[in-house]
């Protein structure tokens, strides 16, 4: 395995594939996803250590997307079983996969307490636990703060695991290594990964105006109301799919010729 550079337009090139993807496998990746998207709920409902457990499981549940990916990208249908891929890679990688949960989980809370030092803790309570957002809340400056704060810490947290599931479950790097990893073909990519964030944020916010303009001539707010969750569910599933062609670019075998 080594570390391949590509070129920032390469980054368009990941948001198209993930599209082009999706739509491929339309019905098992949106299925997929809901279940990632279940299976994190689920077990973040558990007493005490719910939202720990969540996190934990993030690194290994993204895994399974991406894995449900390659297949798709193969022309195959992905089933539901391959959301847990993770787990059934043998002893040796499911270890590293749980202890690579254990240090996002751990990560993502230390942001949190940081940012509980700006506001008394009232940004992590709300994203962690849940609660009324109110106008009153967000306008303090302590919960802007201390928002702020964790976007910011977080983007580093991000780009440390952003290649890290795949790289101890497909090339058996141990977890902290693949951490070192991921940052560095993050920052090594870093053009790329720029143009891809740029392209997605235009997605997302194209697809918020084209539900704007149907609700206007459809149905007024109820319509956007009814319509604005299931689109931002598809984008949020598209981005996913697409995560995996950021990994098969910046990664190669020794001896591979990198994709096109």
């Amino acid at each position: 395995m080594k570390l391949n550079i590509v070129p920032a337009r390469t980054g368009l090139v990941w948001v198209k594939l993930g599209i082009q993807t999706f739509f491929r496998q339309p019905l098992a990746i949106s299925g997929l996803f809901l279940m990632f998207m279940a299976l994190i709920s689920v077990a973040s409902v558990v007493p005490l250590v719910g939202g720990a457990l969540a996190l934990a499981l993030l690194p290994a549940a993204t895994l399974g997307l991406m894995a449900a990916t390659q297949e798709a990208s193969r022309g195959k249908f992905p089933m539901p079983t391959i959301l847990v891929s993770a787990f059934r890679a043998g002893q040796q990688r499911l270890r590293a996969m749980l202890v690579l949960g254990a240090l996002y989980a751990a990560g993502f809370l230390g942001v949190m307490g940081i940012s509980a030092l700006f506001d008394g803790g009232q940004f992590a309570r709300t994203y962690l636990v849940g609660g009324p957002i109110t106008r009153e809340l967000v306008e303090q400056p302590g919960f802007q703060a201390a928002m702020w704060v964790a976007t910011l810490l977080y983007i580093p947290l991000s780009l440390l695991f952003w290649h890290a599931p795949a790289l101890v479950h497909w090339h058996g790097v141990p977890p902290v290594k693949s951490l070192f990893f991921s940052f560095v073909a993050c920052m090594r990519n870093f053009g790329a990964f720029t143009v891809y964030v740029a392209a997605w944020i235009a997605v997302f916010v194209l697809g918020a105006v084209i539900v704007l303009l149907l609700a206007g001539l459809l149905g007024g707010s109820a319509f956007a109301s009814a319509a604005m969750v299931p689109a931002a569910l598809l984008l949020a599933a598209m981005f996913f799919t697409s995560i995996y062609f950021t990994v098969r670019d910046c990664f190669i075998e020794n001896g591979e010729e990198p994709a096109p």
